[in-house]
């Protein structure tokens, strides 16, 4: 029983949340637009993000290991599962997990293409590729100052346009603006849960954003990109997001702002805040996009 909770641990099952968010805002949106709803679509499109998403957990806590080992300022949201680091399992394990999920996300997507076309196939390798690619050599983009784009792209990107894309049979212009600012959120996430893990990650050549650019720069890019994000959703609805969908998530600004503010001022650099900084990070993201979903499910 000790072994098979460690190897669930080791996939960090509460961060999936955000795929299934994700994921249903697209679907939801090209229902509302005038979709029919395909449940077992739905269903297929699920099961390839979650295992994708699964797939990346075990991966980056395989690959990941050196610079967890010596990570002395982990968190809740940073320096992986440790359950590698605390020898719970072997290394081998989590390398095996992320290559069957690895399968059961290309199979899945297989399938998929089958009853929805081509073009799923090609978001869904894109998306699986990626993910691989973030951690796993001869990639490693995490390691290269790309990690952040990277997951912002496939988790906040190809998620929703997945979604979106399995009902509607096409792309069209509200979901790229509904997915632009969790886009933004993704990727500013990434910063603030980075602050902790610098000097381990500087120390195993893990050169992320916030070691190539220093905390303090970093810091005030996360600021940026935050306030600018919520600064940005008048313009989504004038680009043709329904207005209540890009008004909801308005409701977080202040929230944004002060998270925005702190983190700028110095937060990033006080081990006291470092929990409470990612968390914010993780609560503007989820909670923005949950709105949207709600927003979207609700109409105006």
């Amino acid at each position: 029983m000790g072994r098979l909770l460690a190897f669930i641990k080791l996939g960090r099952p509460k961060f999936l949340v955000g795929g299934f968010v994700l994921y249903g805002l697209g679907a939801a949106l090209a229902v509302r637009g005038g979709a029919a709803f395909a449940l077992g679509r739905f269903v297929w499109g699920q099961l390839v993000v979650t295992a994708a998403q699964l797939m990346t957990h075990y991966a980056n806590d395989y690959f990941d290991l050196a610079a967890d080992r010596v990570n002395r300022t982990p968190t809740q949201f940073s320096g992986g599962s440790r359950v590698l680091v605390g020898q719970a399992l072997r290394p081998v394990v989590a390398l095996r997990a992320a290559r069957v999920l690895a399968l059961l996300a290309l199979g899945a997507a297989v399938v998929l293409a089958r009853r929805a076309g081509g073009e799923t196939l090609v978001l869904a390798i894109a998306m699986i590729g990626l993910a691989w690619g973030y951690s796993a050599p001869p990639l490693r983009l995490c390691a290269r100052g790309l990690g952040e784009l990277t997951t912002a792209a496939v988790v906040t990107m190809l998620v929703p346009l997945s979604g979106y894309l399995l009902q509607a049979h096409r792309l069209a212009a509200p979901i790229f603006l509904a997915a632009a600012l969790p886009c933004a959120l993704q990727f500013a996430m990434l910063l603030a849960i980075e602050f902790p893990d610098a000097a381990g990650d500087a120390a195993a050549a893990k050169r992320t954003l916030v070691v190539r650019m220093g905390a303090p720069a970093a810091s005030r890019l996360y600021a940026v990109v935050t306030i600018g994000a919520f600064g940005a959703l008048p313009f989504f609805a004038r680009g043709g997001l329904p207005g209540w969908v890009a008004g909801a998530p308005a409701l977080l600004a202040p929230v944004a702002v002060w998270q925005a503010l702190r983190v700028a001022r110095g937060a990033y650099g006080d081990p006291a805040r470092w929990e409470s900084v990612a968390f914010w990070a993780v609560a503007l993201l989820v909670g923005s996009a949950g709105l949207e979903l709600l927003a979207t499910i609700a109409g105006g």
